[in-house]
């Protein structure tokens, strides 16, 4: 994967860890992510001719997230998500407003939100790409 794009100046990371998710539709889990979780996109690299993406970066909730589109001709096919959740940590007085987005977004409810056995309201989704997320709140 050669890249001919001019250099660009490089996006805040933000946060001490950064998730870097492959989907199958990078531009559009970029726009999702916007309607559910308030996504700002800081940089992407531009389409190829098969419409995919090697980067996009956004911020959500003050961290960073990264994602990129699968490559099979350079090693890297398309494998659906398993095995780790993506955690967003609230405030008890906002989570009801984003649970409702993300969910209003298309995000499906897998676990709903509840207050759980260790204290907090926590529930779990997936979103269209079938990455599951979390969301937990302190109860007041």
């Amino acid at each position: 994967m050669t890249d001919q794009t001019p250099v660009q100046p490089a996006a805040k990371v933000l946060g001490g860890l950064t998730p870097y998710l492959q989907v199958d539709g990078a531009f559009k889990a970029a726009e999702f992510y916007k309607k559910a979780f308030g996504a700002e996109q800081v940089f992407a690299y531009p389409a190829d001719e098969q419409g995919r993406t090697m980067h996009i970066h956004l911020h959500i909730n003050g961290s960073t997230l990264m994602l990129g589109d699968a490559y099979p001709e350079h090693g890297h096919p398309h494998q659906n998500p398993q095995g780790y959740t993506m955690q967003l940590h609230l405030q008890d007085d906002t989570i009801e407003t984003w649970w409702k987005r993300a969910i209003e977004a298309g995000c499906e409810e897998v676990v709903p939100l509840q207050v759980m056995f260790w204290g907090d309201r926590w529930g779990q989704m997936r979103d269209p790409f079938g990455v599951a997320w979390a969301m937990n709140a302190p109860v007041k």
